[in-house]
């Protein structure tokens, strides 16, 4: 060990020092990248928390969605594999596939480009909000309404959101 003189003429052992501060700036460092800088290789511009374990698990589902009674189809390719933990795939859009644990219904519509809360839905440029005349916003799982910033899809699970505006001001 390597041994230097302090102004009071003390010896100091230097190895020790240096390897137990390598060793906090390691610790500093994974504890940064861990908690701080994220994990996981997100998707910009996705919304809601983030699923874990990629390929954990395999789960299905139905989804529609219509505006004003015209269904989206999800069978086109802007639809499909847009993202490895939620997504569409073989040019089928009404089977949902979720290959990841902790898949909220918002995460997993953001992934094709629409956002919904229980009472707004987003789509192609216009928000759809319940709370303006005229128009009603269902986003629904298994026929319920749901919370979908708090709702983790499940195998089987059926996914409904549906926007009608009438124009007259009254909703049906």
């Amino acid at each position: 060990m390597e041994t230097t003189t302090d102004e009071e003429g003390s010896d100091i052992v230097t190895a020790p020092i240096a390897l137990g501060a390598l060793g906090l700036i390691v610790v500093a460092v994974v504890a940064y990248v861990v908690f701080f800088a994220g994990s996981g290789g997100g998707e910009a511009g996705v919304a809601g928390q983030e699923p874990s374990n990629l390929g954990s698990v395999h789960y299905h589902g139905p989804m529609t969605m219509t505006v004003d009674g015209d269904r989206v189809d999800f069978s086109r390719s802007q639809y499909q594999l847009q993202n490895d933990a939620f997504h569409f795939e073989g040019g089928n859009g009404e089977r949902w596939h979720g290959h990841a644990q902790g898949v909220t219904l918002e995460y997993a519509t953001s992934t094709l480009g629409i956002d919904v809360t229980e009472s707004t839905v987003a789509f192609q440029g216009t928000t759809y909000r319940n709370s303006d005349s005229g128009t009603s916003v269902a986003v629904e799982v298994n026929g319920e309404s749901v919370t979908p910033s708090e709702y983790v899809l499940q195998e089987g699970d059926r996914i409904r959101i549906a926007v009608e505006q009438s124009a007259d001001g009254n909703t049906g």
